[in-house]
């Protein structure tokens, strides 16, 4: 019986020397006491969950403490999503300001530790330590660079919660005067781009809420703007990553476009990055400094920019028509709005009416026909217009009724062998144009 006993003995300690040594990787060198306090925390923590008694949650946590201590980080990833739950319970019912700290420390720390070890789960256990710094800790201080290392870590995977919660810690220290114009200006700027990477209604309204800290902070001053970035524009001109942070932030600024740096940075990032769009722009600025002759220059590119849709393009034509029309060059808007209604039928009306009132004002030289003719294009132009847009009929008729006066009479027509019916061509002002020979009877 006894040499039973000592042979069972013996293969109890062989069993348990081989339960230690396979447990060793996943449950630390006091696998033993890992697993035995795992098994009491986990027990108690079902029975805690459903009643939430303080008599539980007091043995639940117990532990729970002896399982972090025995167990090595990797052993159970509940340990560090339990304890957070626990932790922040402890936290609420803290008696002390200090006891209070330390247990936020610790939430804090849990978090760095799961994502350190579970790194398949790093993002959404950073962004949690994200809401708990937001929730918990009150030095703005702290929470600027608490969030400042979630956002490094998790880049464009951080919780879009988070970036509102980012700017107004920069704000709060530039208000204590901890951090400056240019820190404010950063930030804002990376979370504003973080988001705007996003798509959907939590992202749109996210960056309304940054825009609206940014605008409230009064660091978005034009004065400001221009102060820190007019230098280090002019030391770095041919900067691109420059050119467009200076175009978003003056764009964004109210009654901030009308500069040279802004006109400047936008030029460059044309330069840079050619389009349409910012051909375009550039033919808006140059127009707001009456400089027409860039101006129209831009709008010339833009209208002439590869791969542009028809639509977009007839709208730049119909401008560019409506501009020169202003600025005295006749010819240019004619064929620009004969191009605009060629590829938008709703501009025929407009274009033709256009086409109509300049061949109408033209001066013409030669005899007296010659000198008359441009008239019956100009009516041919207004009844094109009325028939393409019955709103235009009233000023169209006005418009023939006064040019039609101007018409040759029969016998003078008659004296330059011109007769009524004939088809004639115009040349007059740069422009030329087929019409038919009408006289005043």
């Amino acid at each position: 019986m006894k040499k039973i006993v000592t042979v069972f003995i013996a293969l109890a300690a062989v069993t348990m020397f081989g339960t230690r040594a396979t447990a060793q990787g996943k449950y630390g060198a006091d696998s033993l006491e890992c697993m035995k306090y795992l098994s009491f925390y986990t027990e108690n923590y079902k029975v805690y969950d459903k009643d939430k008694t303080p008599e539980n949650f007091q043995l639940t946590m117990s532990n729970w403490r002896k399982a972090m201590k025995y167990c090595p980080s990797t052993a159970f990833q509940n340990m560090f999503i339990h304890g957070s739950v626990l932790v922040r319970r402890a936290i609420k019912e803290a008696k002390t300001p200090e006891a209070q700290a330390a247990l936020i420390d610790t939430l804090l720390m849990l978090q760095d530790r799961r994502a350190e070890a579970f790194p398949k789960n790093a993002v959404s256990t950073l962004n949690n330590k994200g809401m708990y710094i937001a929730q918990y800790i009150k030095d703005p201080e702290q929470i600027y660079k608490g969030l400042t290392q979630v956002i490094e870590a998790n880049k464009e995977a951080t919780s879009l919660n988070l970036f509102p919660l980012h700017l107004n810690s920069v704000i709060t220290l530039f208000g204590d005067k901890k951090l400056d114009v240019e820190d404010v200006i950063n930030a804002y700027q990376a979370d504003i781009d973080a988001v705007s990477a996003k798509e959907g209604e939590q992202a749109a309204k996210v960056k309304t809420d940054l825009e609206n800290l940014f605008i409230q902070s009064k660091v978005a001053s034009c004065d400001n703007l221009l102060a820190l970035f007019t230098p280090r524009f002019e030391a770095d001109p041919d900067n691109a990553e420059l050119a467009t942070k200076v175009v978003k932030m003056l764009a964004n600024t109210e009654g901030c476009q009308n500069n040279d740096l802004f006109l400047k940075a936008v030029t460059s990032m044309h330069k840079n990055e050619p389009s349409a769009s910012s051909a375009y722009y550039l033919y808006r600025l140059h127009a707001a400094q009456d400089d027409m002759d860039k101006a129209i220059a831009y709008l010339e590119e833009a209208v002439n920019t590869e791969g542009l849709d028809n639509n977009t393009k007839a709208d730049y034509l119909f401008e560019l028509a409506t501009v020169c029309l202003k600025n005295g060059n006749n010819a240019k808007a004619s064929s620009s709005a004969q191009k605009a209604a060629e590829l938008n039928e709703s501009y025929q009306g407009k274009a033709y009416y256009i086409i109509g009132t300049i061949w109408g004002s033209v001066a013409c030289g030669g005899n007296e026909i010659e000198k008359r003719a441009h008239y019956w294009v100009a009516v041919d132009y207004l009844n094109k217009a009325k028939a393409a847009d019955a709103s235009l009929a009233s000023d169209c008729n006005s418009l023939i009724a006064s040019y039609s006066r101007y018409f040759p009479q029969k016998a003078e027509a008659f004296m330059y062998d011109v007769v009524d019916g004939n088809s004639y061509t115009v040349n007059c002002g740069g422009m030329h144009a087929t019409t038919t020979v009408r006289t005043q009877k």
